[in-house]
């Protein structure tokens, strides 16, 4: 038989301490795969979820790496192969004069992978939304 997938919501609370303390409890019982929905961060439930460190900022850095790559060869092909001019006996590429061109790329590469890395982690775009009460983001915590 094939296993059941249990979900929803174990408890709601008023109190930061105790939704910190169900959800160390919860772990310490043997679940994995939980979530806490709170309406500010808390400080600890990290660690009390067992929520590790998050993959994005290796996809954004490689990221932004590509964009510096493709922003160096673009400005080299495009002054020094593609359309050479020779401007004042200057180099074909002299790289100061496209720092810009080399950060913006950086940022927009950098950013556009970390927007997509987020609704890749976060499986954004979902047709139900885990969250049941409407409370739970203004006052009320949840496990």
């Amino acid at each position: 038989m094939a296993k059941q997938k249990m979900g929803g919501i174990a408890g709601i609370w008023l109190e930061e301490h105790v939704v910190v303390t169900a959800a160390l409890k919860t772990r310490e019982s043997g679940f994995t795969k939980f979530d806490a929905i709170t309406p500010y961060p808390v400080h600890g439930m990290e660690e009390a979820c067992g929520i590790k460190r998050s993959w994005i900022p290796y996809v954004t850095f490689v990221a932004g790496a590509v964009g510096l790559a493709s922003a160096l060869w673009l400005t080299w092909w495009t002054s020094a192969v593609n359309w050479p001019i020779n401007v004042g006996g200057k180099p074909f590429f002299s790289w100061p004069a496209f720092v810009p061109i080399m950060f913006e790329l950086t940022i927009l590469f950098a950013a556009l992978s970390s927007v997509v890395a987020l609704f890749i982690a976060t499986k954004m775009p979902s047709i139900d939304p885990p969250s049941i009460d409407p409370d739970l983001t203004s006052h009320k915590f949840a496990i």
